[in-house]
């Protein structure tokens, strides 16, 4: 076993994996901190995030924090639209490449501004597929050259906002993914004098892989038929409109964990759309959808929470994939188009959280001493404490300890032991339990029993945040995101924790993480020191979970600090911009209460205590302005080094 004294910082990448889920990004540097390069193209400048914690700790910003990293962001809509250039040049592929950001994956005004600005170079553009993205993207999408797709069940008056971008030149494609959508598109272009530009979303037989997988297949929610694709472009040329018939759609899933998927659905894509062009509808593009994955876990694999091929694989496999079937079929090769959304904002944004406490059943202290007239229970699991060290039969030990603890607790409803001894026969077991974890550490078989002794041994971190607001993934869904300490890398952790988070919920929790060999319940992390403030990450934390978070137990949004590098300055960065996250009044007043008449509830209810004599006038004055603070105050915890 590693030592704390030969602990290095190759031994705490070999735990928390950093640099295979940091896709180039994260890294543990030399001091135990971690480190962000936020810009592949300059290496040189790393910005330290212990630097970050202890600014936002100066200017008074109170955690938890959404941390955003606007470079990274940026970087990867660089990183997609070079990659597609690039392979497309290589593999002397005839078009081109006009991705689009679906702004379902993060609706923040300014995750879509820099994705915009990022992608102008490329011509990059938005997808929408609500009626409300639609606005969004109606306003952000000023590029004409660049592309908005919009998908999702459509009504009247989405079809009549997205005839409305038309009017303004934009490139609106709008997907029909109900033939009866088609008819109300091309009413209302007629109603409106306009020629639209449509899209068919095809249902794949081809699925995905994953959590998602239900997206391809004949129960998938969206699409059209064959035949009904086929209806449909019949349609649009008995109403004079072959020519608006520009795209073909398909999608199999998000997060997409095996690259035989996309070959595949490429292949059946290719093939949909080389048969409508030898029909006569000459489509310009082919969308294959999202579904370029994150590699959570750094495993590399087929895995929920990873992917079995890199960036620059999907891409090839996209270009590659459609040239070979188009040559084939010897038609024009497509303007390729990709709705990519994880990939791009997941790195880019974390949720830091201090560690406020320590919860731990094993590390109960109580006096053990012998008692006069002391129940058996109490003598026998003494001795058992006592000999543990010993004794060669594990099992044996195991057995007695769990069989006395049981006997004690029925006694103990039965008033045959008292609580005092109960307490002694509590503090014996886990001393029993302790010793046995450590023997075991040094066998070569665990009995199956025994397995859950680590779990059942670890200390619980409770963070302050709430899981369903800013992880709600890994609740739902149960999603793995990487968890790593800011600092103290350098330090052998010595406590195996899982976490706890701040809202009464026993749901509130993250007990999947990323281990040594594979994934584990727990997390070895540092002891808590008095005099030192402890922080987690929680990262890969920009796609979904910034914006699926709810209102349980009224916590609302994190404040947020966006960080900018900075090559001049002493750090590398800067802080751009602070978002206050939600106050008490704000998510109150959501959920239609009325802060101003509580307080006045309360202020009557003082002044009555008051005129009674019960309270001080003085006393009375300073609660009412106490309680108005708290309504005025961040939903989250306060420690006392934040007073």
């Amino acid at each position: 076993m590693t030592t704390d004294s030969n602990w290095t910082v190759e031994d705490a990448e070999q735990l928390y994996r950093v640099k295979r889920w940091g896709a180039g990004y994260f890294e543990i540097g030399e001091n135990g901190n971690l480190h962000i390069t936020p810009d592949h193209t300059n290496t040189d400048m790393r910005i330290d995030f212990k630097s970050v914690v202890d600014e936002i700790n100066e200017i008074g910003i109170q955690f938890p924090v959404v941390v955003r990293f606007h470079d990274i962001l940026r970087s990867q809509v660089r990183n997609l639209n070079e990659t597609f250039l690039k392979t497309i040049e290589e593999a002397q592929y005839q078009s081109t490449y006009m991705g689009v950001y679906p702004v379902k994956v993060n609706q923040m005004r300014e995750v879509v501004e820099e994705v915009v600005d990022a992608g102008a170079p490329f011509n990059f553009g938005l997808e929408a597929g609500s009626k409300a993205e639609l606005l969004t993207v109606l306003a952000y999408n000023t590029n004409e050259n660049s592309l908005t797709i919009l998908n999702g069940y459509k009504d009247e008056e989405f079809m009549r906002l997205a005839m409305l971008g038309r009017k303004l030149g934009r490139k609106i494609i709008v997907v029909v993914e109900k033939y009866s959508e088609l008819i109300a598109l091309v009413r209302v272009a007629k109603e409106m004098d306009v020629v639209p530009l449509v899209g068919l979303r095809a249902k794949m037989n081809v699925k995905g892989r994953g959590k998602w997988e239900g997206s391809g297949g004949d129960r998938a929610k969206f699409g059209l038929t064959t035949a009904e694709m086929i209806s449909a472009s019949r349609y649009l040329a008995q109403h004079g409109m072959s020519d608006s018939l520009k795209l073909l759609h398909f999608h199999i899933g998000s997060q997409l964990t095996d690259i035989r998927s996309v070959k595949d659905a490429v292949t059946e894509g290719a093939r949909i759309y080389a048969d409508l062009h030898h029909m006569g509808f000459a489509l310009e593009y082919v969308d294959v959808g999202g579904g370029l994955g994150i590699d959570y876990d750094g495993s590399k694999s087929t895995s929920d929470s990873s992917r079995n091929y890199t960036m620059s694989e999907y891409v090839s496999d996209v270009v590659f994939g459609m040239k070979e079937i188009c040559d084939l079929e010897e038609v024009p090769h497509p303007i390729l188009v990709t709705e990519s959304g994880r990939a791009l904002t997941a790195h880019h944004s974390c949720v830091v959280t201090e560690i406020v406490g320590e919860i731990s059943a094993s590390a109960m202290t109580f006096e053990t001493d012998v008692a006069e007239n002391e129940h058996v229970l109490v003598t026998n699991m003494r001795d058992l404490a006592d000999s543990v060290t010993t004794q060669n039969n594990l099992q044996e030990i195991f057995n007695d300890a769990v069989d006395w603890k049981e006997q004690a607790l029925a006694a103990f409803k039965l008033r045959v032991v008292s609580l005092e001894e109960l307490a002694k026969i509590e503090t014996l077991y886990w001393q029993v339990m302790k010793a046995l974890q450590k023997r075991l550490v040094n066998t070569d078989f665990i009995p199956e029993d025994m397995q859950e002794l680590e779990y059942n041994l670890s200390s619980q971190y409770l963070c302050n945040f709430s899981v369903f607001q800013s992880a709600a993934d890994t609740w739902a869904i149960e999603q793995v995101l990487p968890v790593v300490p800011l600092s103290r890398m350098n330090e052998k952790p010595t406590v195996n924790c899982s976490l706890v988070d701040i809202t009464c919920d026993s749901d509130g929790k993250i007990d999947q993480f990323i281990g040594e060999s594979g994934m584990s319940n727990i997390i070895p992390l540092h002891s808590l020191k008095e005099d030192e403030r402890y922080y987690l990450g929680l990262f890969l934390t920009g796609a979904y979970q910034d914006v699926m978070g709810d209102m349980h137990n009224l916590f609302g949004r994190l404040n947020e600090v966006h960080i900018f590098s900075y090559d001049d300055d002493p750090d590398d960065f800067y802080i751009e911009e602070i978002v206050k996250g939600s106050s008490v009044n704000n998510v109150l007043s959501i959920m239609q209460y009325n802060p101003d008449s509580m307080a006045q509830s309360v202020k009557k209810v003082i002044d009555k205590h008051i005129a009674a004599g019960e309270i001080k006038p003085r006393e009375g004055v300073k609660w009412i302005d106490f309680y108005e603070d708290c309504l005025q105050g961040y939903t989250y915890l306060k420690t006392n080094r934040d007073k």
